[in-house]
């Protein structure tokens, strides 16, 4: 990713796919355009990547300001890569997770009978490997199973948000981001 390509003026550094739509439907939530403010949402396809990317885009590289979104186990990749700690927005213990936590049981199976999975799940529960957790565990391994389902569901669980609803890191990066361009 260049800056000169993007027109980019500060930068989001996210593990995945799914973070990155997440944080974009959050945006919207709050009425904020990230891309016409020029803030690019970066996956790194992980956070052990989060070196390469802050090297590339941050003050040694394109000279952008920076902000992160990351899992409470992988934060130490974003330190090592020097954010600053005030710019890194921790997920506990994951971004799935704190979405689940916002929504609530009942909300999070409304969503995911919006999108027509509900049956889905409900058969999932019925795996001998499923019976005996409890419903938010079996919501969050659910959303991990199929290829797609995460980056889909970060959008569909975080739209069915208010923005006053938003977990934390979400709204702290965006609000973070948005202020630095």
């Amino acid at each position: 990713m260049t800056t000169q390509r993007t027109g980019a003026r500060s930068a989001i550094l996210v593990e995945g796919a799914s973070d990155r739509a997440a944080v974009l439907q959050a945006a919207r939530l709050l009425g904020t355009d990230l891309t016409a403010g020029g803030v690019a949402v970066v996956p790194m396809g992980g956070a052990m990547s989060v070196r390469r990317f802050a090297g590339e885009l941050g003050p040694r590289g394109a000279g952008l300001p920076l902000c992160g979104l990351c899992d409470a186990g992988e934060v130490r990749f974003f330190e090592r890569a020097g954010l600053a700690p005030e710019s890194v927005f921790v997920c506990r213990p994951d971004l799935e997770a704190e979405l689940l936590r916002a929504l609530g049981i009942d909300r999070a199976e409304a969503v995911l009978e919006e999108e027509g999975d509900l049956r889905l799940f409900r058969t999932f529960q019925q795996q001998p490997a499923q019976r005996q957790r409890p419903v938010e565990a079996q919501l969050h391994r659910f959303l991990g199973t199929t290829s797609g389902r995460k980056q889909h569901y970060g959008t569909a669980l975080t739209a069915a948000l208010s923005a006053g609803d938003l977990p934390a890191p979400l709204r702290g990066v965006v609000l973070a981001a948005a202020a630095a361009v």
